[in-house]
């Protein structure tokens, strides 16, 4: 097990994603890499995701043309979130079968509510 990262409010530089982010995000994966929108939505701390985000977010990993995989440990030395005055963007990279390592990306922004944070899935998108 890799050592705790904490959740940092710095404005001005970058950081590695909060240890107490990740299984949120690997569960996002989880549902988008089965192309499960539902299972998405119900993983704890997420916010709505509209239909259409859903489905943009869908028709983007399929234009991408690779198979999403679970979040691998590598994911979390290479991906980033940044304190932004309100919210953490977040930035996961994410990783498919047929390269590994994709130029895919989960954005995600990070609402802290006081005992529990909130997520907006944004998108996925190649930044």
């Amino acid at each position: 097990m890799s050592d705790i990262v904490p959740v940092l409010k710095d404005e001005h530089n970058q950081g590695p994603i909060p240890t107490a982010w990740r299984p949120v995000f690997a569960a996002v994966v989880e549902g988008l890499k089965e192309g499960d929108v539902d299972a998405v939505r119900r993983v704890e701390g997420i916010r709505s995701l509209s239909e259409k985000d859903a489905i943009r977010i869908a028709d983007n990993i399929r234009r991408y043309g690779a198979k999403l995989v679970s979040l691998p440990e590598e994911t979390w030395q290479t991906s980033a979130c940044q304190w932004m005055i309100g919210y953490w963007d977040a930035l996961i990279d994410l990783y498919t079968v047929e390269e590994g390592a994709s130029d895919l990306a989960l954005a995600v922004r990070v609402y802290d509510e006081g005992t529990a944070y909130a997520f907006d899935i944004v998108s996925v998108h190649v930044p």
